[in-house]
């Protein structure tokens, strides 16, 4: 009986193992390769709503919420076996690219130094920080000048007005004059001899001419030739003596200037000879006769001296160094014949001061000597905005100080002012020095 129960017990566990195994061949042949197709099928719809969806990433890029959406989808990727790995990949690098773009987008923070410029600057300058972006800046497409009316083709200048500066260098004649110099008296002889081919300024057709002799700078001193009637060939003959050191003689000019005598209203003047360099026309030793050209002028041009600076730019550093060296032949302002001078630059910018500074005073000279650097915060961008006026003053202990000369260096400057500028930004990071004559403001 009891080999018979344990071969049923036998019997039944066989039929047990065989229905199982039985179950297991059936659940892997027929319930997994439905499943997998089930998945294949639902990867491939999901590759290709990512596909079809990869053009449209961008506009959902601009959304609010879209870089949350981002973060939530990378998140979801590391638990989620059933998002495709070209999809994770995609949306990270989008993730990535746009952080990227945000940090490089982000104004660089600007130097305390250009703040304060800044803020001084006027609105229309629209003063802002360089664009450090990956997209270049779009360019505003110029229209073309096809079929388009030109106005400033159509003016035409007037035939009375002449050009100021062909009127300026018309001659109004000729002088003739002698220099000679006494050593042992330390002293210098202009003699006039005669001029010829004079302009006529009387309604007769002839003139009333006379000579004015300075030597330069001191114009307290002058000497006047005798006024020769009704001529335009005038014959002076007379002779004019100027005490002055022989040492002296290399930083003294001539100044001949030659007017036409009106007894009832004020003389006009035809015309001036400045000669700058006395050694050059003469040796001073003998009597040399000279002749020159009468320069057109309507006033005597007043001769203020020269002042010498430099000029040095730092584009990394927006540093704009002025060094004022030394000036020279002053304007005397005060009784003594000398003057108390300083120099003054100012920051202009559109006609409007935006900053001013000064150096010592230097008593009683008119050639002094500084050698003081004045130091403006400028960037690069506002450059060409900006000019210099430089204004060489004479200091008063009682009253206004007084201005002797003005000289101005920018874009916006004329003649040499404009070319030291220019030269200065050719050569960044060097010192450029240059003479400059000081004008009337």
């Amino acid at each position: 009986e009891l080999s018979i129960s344990l071969l049923a017990v036998i019997v039944i566990v066989c039929g047990l193992a065989l229905v199982a195994v039985f179950l297991f061949l059936f659940w892997k042949l027929c319930w997994v390769p439905w499943r997998n197709k089930a998945i294949s099928s639902n990867l491939a719809v999901v590759q290709s709503e990512a596909g079809c969806n990869k053009e449209n990433m961008a506009d959902k890029l601009k959304d609010t919420g879209a870089l949350s959406f981002l973060e939530a989808a990378v998140k979801i990727s590391h638990t989620s076996p059933d998002i495709p790995a070209e999809v994770q990949m995609s949306m990270k690098d989008h993730l990535m690219r746009r952080t990227r773009i945000q940090r490089q987008t982000t104004e660089p923070a600007s130097s305390t130094r250009h703040i304060s410029f800044k803020r001084h600057l006027p609105r229309q300058m629209h003063v802002s920080s360089m664009d450090y972006g990956l997209e270049p800046p779009a360019v505003a497409e110029q229209p073309t000048s096809i079929g388009r009316i030109k106005p400033e083709l159509y003016k035409q200048k007037s035939v009375d007005s002449e050009d100021p500066k062909k009127e300026a260098a018309k001659t109004c004649g000729k002088i003739n004059f002698t220099l000679k110099y006494d050593y042992e008296n330390e002293t210098l002889t202009v003699r006039i001899l005669r001029a010829f081919d004079l302009p006529a300024k009387d309604f007769c057709g002839s003139s009333d001419p006379y000579v004015k002799i300075y030597l330069l700078p001191d114009r307290k001193r002058k000497f006047q030739t005798r006024v020769h009637r009704k001529t335009l060939n005038p014959t002076f003959d007379e002779s004019f003596h100027f005490p002055v050191p022989y040492e002296e003689l290399v930083d003294r000019k001539l100044h001949l200037s030659v007017f036409d005598f009106d007894r009832f209203s004020r003389h006009d003047m035809i015309g001036e000879v400045i000669l700058e360099n006395l050694f050059e026309a003469s040796d001073l030793s003998r009597e040399t006769s000279i002749w020159k050209d009468i320069q057109y002028a309507t006033t005597e041009s007043v001769d203020l001296g020269e002042i010498m600076f430099s000029l040095c730019y730092l584009p990394t550093a927006g540093r704009l160094t002025l060094t004022v060296i030394k000036c020279r032949n002053l304007k005397a302002m005060d009784i003594t014949g000398y003057s108390d001078p300083y120099v003054k630059v100012s920051l202009l910018c559109d006609g409007r001061r935006l900053k001013k500074k000064k150096t010592t005073i230097k008593k009683n000279t008119l050639n002094p000597t500084y050698n003081e650097a004045i130091i403006f915060d400028i960037p690069p961008e506002n450059m060409d905005q900006v000019s210099l006026l430089i204004s060489v003053m004479d200091y008063d202990r009682v009253g206004h100080n007084e201005i002797i000369g003005v000289c101005r260096v920018g874009v916006s400057a004329e003649g040499l002012g404009r070319d030291h500028w220019n030269e200065m930004l050719a050569y960044p990071r060097k010192p450029i020095a240059h003479w400059h004559p000081l004008v009337e403001v």
